[in-house]
């Protein structure tokens, strides 16, 4: 019972879901001053505002970055929970900034650079991880970047409008102005005049491209590096398939045998059929599809085969598996069939694989020789592991 609680207890509390809640607790902790500081002095001071700039200024100009950080440390603690890879590197970057500035700059966050330092710590040790590369957290990153570089854009072009001629004084000029500069149109009607001013376009410019191409590479990339994956990888293992050992199951036992054997630098095919779970590691060549079915056994490369090894729980489907490989193997190619219940041992003599063994039998047999003082010799261990069925 401990044990059953334990392992459920690993399971959840799993690497990428605590460090997601440590990124998810920095943020929420660097965002609240701010926060409070928005709450409070909003409602005092909106009706002073002559401008755009008034209120930028009034908040401060540490405000926007803190908020935009705060904001984005906050989105990619979901790509964490998500072991995306993407979310990592995003995370590990915002995390140095977060901790440049609780310890840099003039606030009281120091304990907010201190969980940075922790938590970037915790991301590099096991960075092995956040392996993931999905179209979600390419989303997740793209919206961030965009959503960050749109106020970046938005709030410097409001903050420095006399520098510009026209000048910027609304929000929708902002708006038009900074779209036009992200996407690198440069339609001209609105032209920095200042030295300070071009610097800022300039900077949106490069960061626009940048973010754009980040973020088509970030969605695109697993859509089209998935797809590739899959058809290099079917190619070559298809290509492989030739005098290999095939695996059909996913019991401890096939896993077992699957570890001893690529140990041993053997080329191993594994079947698994639809709907069973699995932990065979992901550069194994797994098919998953109906055993028992022709068609699969053939994907698999049973007629090329040294050995098929149907090692399934079910006695049954065993012996379907076995009446089906005979159909598609060559006259070379051994089957090896296991045997879980002594009582099914006669039954699966009668379709014929070339070895049948059975651990109950070799167990029960070892047990009893041990109780009444009988010796086991190396040969007489193998006789009854290992039945010819013929």
């Amino acid at each position: 019972m401990l044990s059953t609680r334990l392992k459920a207890l690993k399971s959840v509390f799993t690497p990428n879901r605590w460090i997601g809640a440590l990124t998810l607790l920095i943020g929420g902790v660097f965002l609240k001053p701010v926060i409070l500081q928005i709450y409070h002095l909003f409602p005092q001071a909106a009706g002073q505002f002559t401008g755009w700039k008034d209120a930028i200024s009034a908040f401060g100009l540490l405000t926007l970055p803190q908020v935009m950080l705060g904001f984005a440390i906050v989105l990619m603690s979901i790509g964490i929970f998500l072991r995306a890879r993407v979310a990592w590197s995003f995370t590990l970057i915002l995390l140095i900034a977060i901790g440049l500035f609780s310890f840099l700059l003039p606030t009281t966050l120091y304990h907010v650079g201190l969980l940075s330092v922790l938590d970037c710590l915790c991301l590099l040790w096991f960075w092995r991880e956040f392996n993931q590369s999905s179209l979600a957290a390419g989303t997740l990153f793209a919206l961030v970047s965009f959503t960050s570089l749109l106020l970046y854009a938005l709030c410097g072009s409001l903050y420095l409008g006399d520098q510009f001629h026209p000048a910027i004084n609304e929000l929708s000029e902002a708006l038009y102005f900074s779209t036009v500069s992200m996407s690198t149109v440069g339609f001209g009607d609105i032209v920095p005049v200042t030295p300070a001013s071009r610097l800022f376009t300039v900077s949106i410019i490069i960061l626009g491209i940048t973010v754009f191409a980040t973020s088509i590479s970030a969605i695109i990339g697993p859509m089209i590096g998935g797809n590739l994956k899959r058809m290099i990888k079917g190619r070559i293992s298809h290509a492989m398939r030739k005098n290999h050992i095939i695996i059909i199951g996913a019991t401890p036992l096939a896993r077992s045998v699957y570890t001893g054997l690529t140990e041993r630098d053997e080329t191993v095919t594994v079947v698994v059929p639809p709907g069973v779970s699995h932990d065979y590691p992901a550069e194994a060549d797994v098919i998953v599809d109906d055993p028992s079915a022709n068609k699969t056994l053939t994907a698999a490369g049973a007629d090329k085969a040294r050995y098929v090894l149907v090692l399934r729980n079910d006695d049954s489907d065993n012996a379907f598996i076995v009446l089906a490989a005979k159909e598609v193997v060559n006259a070379e190619t051994r089957i090896i069939a296991l045997v879980n219940s002594d009582k099914n041992l006669s039954k699966m003599k009668r379709v014929q694989p070339d070895i049948i063994f059975s651990l109950q039998t070799l167990a029960s047999e070892m047990l009893l020789r041990k109780l009444s003082g009988e010796k086991m010799d190396n040969e007489n261990l193998m006789d009854l592991l290992f039945q010819e069925s013929h």
